[in-house]
């Protein structure tokens, strides 16, 4: 009766290696559903955008937003990294800065254009909870220092429900609230529930039909070169341990993003 476990083992595989080929299947990153429009153009002559990543940690553009900072980069946007923490935590602060940075290299992101801050009251911890008027701040000192127009960042549960993903959310919902000017255009990266988010490359199918058939802004980006993801975590030696590898193998966040519009 063994081939009874066979027949459902063999769809799975079967499964993920279309779901795979599908990703492959094109030359460049690209949306779902397809869109030359997203992000929508700028007023006047500007056709790129300055696109500020908001992070909590170092590694958080590897193991979350790779998807998205490749498709953008793709489109000749300009990426900037704010990341609001050193990641202090177990004492490696300075060692991961320098591996953020070695990791934004992998990702061709300039390394004038990437900011690590080290706040005294926002610190690295689950036990931390961080001044979100402050952070807005801080981030409205990096916007008007860069020209920014996008921010992308996290949705309200944050991923992983880290705190400090969370704090980061309501610290750039705050900004965008005080913000009268009304010209800054924000996006966040959708929080999967725990089987989605383990579902690897199998998860295109489900984000590509929920954004296509979404009321509201959202699209679904394509990382057509998962190595690329695998190549920046790496990058970030210190954390590149056997469960972090075994995460980027199979986090549907390795393969897509789904956007949707603050």
């Amino acid at each position: 009766m063994a081939w009874i476990w066979m027949v459902p083992a063999a769809g799975a595989v079967l499964l993920w290696a279309v779901s795979l080929g599908r990703i492959l299947s094109s030359p460049e990153p690209y949306s779902l559903p397809p869109s030359t429009r997203f992000p929508p153009p700028l007023r006047g002559d500007r056709r790129s955008r300055n696109v500020l990543l908001v992070l909590a940690h170092p590694d958080d553009e590897s193991m979350f937003f790779t998807p998205t900072i490749l498709f953008l980069k793709s489109k000749g946007h300009s990426i900037h990294i704010l990341c609001i923490s050193l990641g202090n935590a177990d004492g490696l602060g300075d060692t991961r800065k320098a591996e953020l940075y070695n990791a934004c290299s992998a990702l061709k992101i300039p390394a004038d254009q990437v900011t690590v801050l080290d706040h005294q009251k926002l610190q690295d911890g689950f036990h931390e909870k961080w001044d979100r008027g402050l952070l807005a701040e801080l981030t409205m000192d990096q916007i008007q220092l860069w020209d920014i127009d996008t921010i992308v960042t996290f949705d309200s549960y944050g991923v992983s429900g880290h705190p400090n993903h969370r704090d980061v959310h309501h610290g750039i919902r705050k900004l965008l609230h005080k913000n009268e000017q009304g010209n800054i255009e924000a996006w966040e990266l959708v929080s999967l529930n725990i089987f989605r988010k383990y579902s690897g490359a199998v998860d295109i199918w489900l984000s590509s039909l929920i954004s296509s058939n979404s009321n509201q802004p959202m699209y679904c980006l394509v990382n057509c070169s998962p190595s690329r993801s695998f190549e920046a975590m790496a990058a970030h030696r210190s954390q590149w341990v056997w469960f972090r590898r075994l995460f980027v193998m199979l986090s549907s966040y390795t393969y897509t993003n789904m956007l949707q519009k603050m």
